[in-house]
């Protein structure tokens, strides 16, 4: 239990140190859907990956619709990894034994995925408001850092395979990354 309090501590440590001294809120009040996304990834982590992989949803219309549409492409980049971890051809055990718990990283990261989708989905206005966004920051934080741990496991091997893996779950954590900001810029009146 400390060690999962300690590692969650440091990386919304590391995530305030990302956005601190970005003041942008997202609020409801953009005339257009391109506008939002625009103007709401602007200081993402990875603003034009933010805008390149949201700019195509028809539904946004308000920055909670913006936030559900980034744990979605998150879920979905997550998934496209998992089964590229399946279908990876390996050569040595080091190599196997690393797919396989980076797989299982990778489960454990789309179901707190999920879990913040649900969540945010059934988001109220006022009273309870901040419990359910630190709910959402403890999930999405939970899905980077099993990104992270997964690419832990590739440290020691060499070649292709890390490589791959490396591009893949990067990927995979930018997106993410970017859900956690746009959260965090939610506001309780909007």
């Amino acid at each position: 239990m400390f060690h999962f309090l300690l590692l969650l501590l440091l990386f919304i440590l590391q995530i305030s140190h990302f956005t601190s001294g970005k003041t942008t809120t997202i609020t409801s009040s953009s005339s257009t859907k391109n506008n939002l996304v625009y103007t709401s990834c602007t200081n993402a982590s990875y603003p034009k990956i933010c805008i390149r992989t949201l700019s195509s949803y028809s539904t946004i219309k308000t920055p909670k619709d913006l936030a559900k549409a980034s744990l979605n492409v998150s879920i979905s980049r997550a998934n496209k990894a998992s089964k590229f971890l399946k279908n990876l051809k390996v050569k040595s055990k080091r190599e196997k034994g690393a797919i396989v718990d980076c797989i299982e990283q990778i489960s454990d990261s789309i179901y707190d995925l999920r879990k913040a989708l649900f969540e945010l989905k059934h988001l109220h206005k006022g009273y309870g408001f901040q419990f359910q966004i630190n709910n959402l920051e403890t999930w999405v934080s939970g899905a980077l850092t099993y990104d992270d741990t997964c690419l832990d496991g590739f440290k020691e091997i060499d070649g292709n395979v890390r490589y791959d893996v490396k591009r893949k779950i990067s990927n995979v954590a930018k997106v993410t990354s970017n859900a956690l900001y746009l959260i965090n810029q939610l506001d309780p009146s909007g």
